[in-house]
């Protein structure tokens, strides 16, 4: 299925909803838009396997852009908005793109780029003027709004989040199929949530990380509707559910957090059961936050474990997480294997490297030695992540093989501090690294953000100290808690761990 077939079908029904503004596009405009695009990026000369970028915040343009590369048989490369002009050149450049969308949330930026992308890259500007961009929305008015005569199959190249080095793009080969072909994994998504036209799905996170991305796409693919906020706020996420009779969303914990911290009475304001399916991803969850989800909202809450590459998919929902707590579920989509550092499957119980055999092919761009070592002689493929398998072959996480904190010879897993830190009320955000010490090589150390930073202070750093220590060996426990303004945290959840260490060294 494509939106296209909406526009025909059903051309008034909203596609995208933005939900700052109410806005609304229909999917015979979204349809004759992304056609326009695609005709200006054929007019600048792309085609069939070359690339755009898009720098932009969560427009009501962002996704029509997305749809003409995809009909064009283009990769579009979507680029974080938080980085500087050096980190998103260096993805620009890196992804080969030939053009690239900029927009006013990214207007200060742009304008350094497009004069140091020039000539090689045309860069656009989007509802505002750039100095050295090409106005997008007038040159599109001249442009014809129906397919492009040699419509194929694009798809998102996205870069991987960079949380312990460099960020790469996971590629993959593009499809011969017509530009309406669902691959295996898009399919197993939509069985497995029940998506389809009478879907009204919210996306909370930017627009540029993957799994917003797929999904919301995954949903206009499906003739539903994609209601949009600009950014994450708790209880305007709540009121966008009560508003737009939300049935599907998809979540990050640390938004979870920070609605179950809002006051009981702010909750309560908000009528929400028009949800039938919330998932989660991207980070662990604590089990607490949760349980403490599932109480709220019901037995709705959905978990995936996977990753930009798509290797693999394991499920589970809140039955099954009741019955197996902690657990991400089995795999619906590829096989799971457990490896150890010998590269031998362990048996249930044992933790090892999480490997995924039978997804679809990937390569990272332009990195064919990363690529190597993300797979084992049989090609199997790891995310990073250590964890283990129960007799029913449910996963459990334990952490990712980089965070793994070595103190005298003992592996310690931070995940399981950060989430008992997470229960405490002063508590908001937190991570836990190690940081050098002579005698046992690394020591336990805890970032802090607080719900009330003006509760910072020895005798705060104590009674989380001793929080820990009431329920952790002495080991797995910080020694020092340091407390900081705001993490380096992406809004699609995952954790600059690097910043921190680097900050400490």
């Amino acid at each position: 299925m494509h939106p296209s077939n909406f526009a025909t079908s059903k051309p008034e029904h909203p596609a995208i909803i933005m939900a700052s503004t109410g806005i609304t596009i229909s999917y015979a405009e979204l349809e004759m838009r992304s056609n326009a695009c695609a005709h200006l990026l054929r007019r600048q000369g792309l085609t069939k396997g070359q690339g755009i970028a898009i720098l932009m915040d969560n427009s009501r343009y962002f996704l029509e852009v997305c749809w003409a590369a995809q009909r064009s048989g283009l990769y579009f490369t979507c680029v974080p908005t938080h980085l500087n002009a050096e980190e998103a050149e260096y993805i620009i450049r890196d992804c080969g793109a030939l053009a690239v969308f900029f927009n006013s949330a990214t207007k200060d930026v742009g304008k350094e780029l497009a004069a140091r992308l020039s000539p090689t890259v045309h860069s656009y500007s989007v509802e505002c003027e750039i100095d050295g961009c090409t106005p997008y929305s007038e040159l599109c008015q001249s442009m014809p709004n129906t397919p492009v005569s040699d419509e194929s199959s694009g798809r998102d190249m996205l870069y991987s989040s960079g949380t312990t080095g460099k960020p790469k793009g996971v590629k993959i080969p593009l499809s011969d199929e017509p530009i309406s072909f669902m691959n295996p994994m898009q399919i197993q998504t939509q069985v497995q949530y029940g998506f389809g036209e009478d879907t009204v799905y919210l996306c909370p996170a930017p627009l540029y990380h993957a799994a917003p991305l797929r999904v919301t796409m995954l949903i206009q693919r499906l003739g539903g509707t994609a209601v949009i906020l600009d950014k994450f706020h708790a209880e305007t996420a709540l009121r966008t559910i009560d508003q737009y009779q939300v049935t599907h969303s998809q979540w990050v914990p640390t938004m979870f957090v920070r609605m179950l911290k809002l006051k009981k009475e702010t909750r309560a304001k908000f009528t929400l059961d028009s949800q039938r399916v919330a998932i989660h991803a991207a980070a662990p969850c604590p089990q607490d936050i949760k349980r403490q989800m599932i109480d709220w909202w019901g037995p709705i809450i959905h978990e995936y474990y996977s990753g930009s590459e798509p290797c693999g998919l394991c499920c589970i929902d809140s039955h099954q997480w009741l019955e197996n707590p902690g657990s991400v579920g089995p795999a619906v989509f590829g096989s799971l294997h457990v490896l150890d550092e010998a590269g031998n499957e362990l048996p249930a119980f044992q933790e090892g490297l999480i490997y995924f055999s039978g997804g679809l092919e990937f390569q990272y761009h332009g990195d064919p030695q990363k690529t190597k070592e993300a797979k084992n002689e049989k090609g199997w493929v790891t995310l990073g992540d250590i964890g283990y398998v129960d007799e029913k072959q449910y996963l459990y996480l334990t952490d990712r093989a980089s965070n793994v904190i070595i103190s005298g010879g003992v592996n310690i897993y931070p995940q399981e501090c950060e989430d008992l830190l997470l229960t405490h009320d002063s508590v908001l955000d937190v991570a836990v690294i190690g940081v050098s010490n002579a005698d046992f090589g690394e020591e336990v150390k805890a970032f802090v953000q607080l719900v009330d930073p003006t509760e910072a202070g020895p005798h705060l750093e104590q009674e989380l100290l001793d929080f820990c220590r009431d329920s952790l060996s002495p080991v797995k426990c910080p020694r020092s808690v340091d407390f900081i303004e705001t993490l380096p945290r992406q809004a699609n959840g995952k954790l600059y761990k690097r910043l921190l260490k680097e900050s400490h060294s």
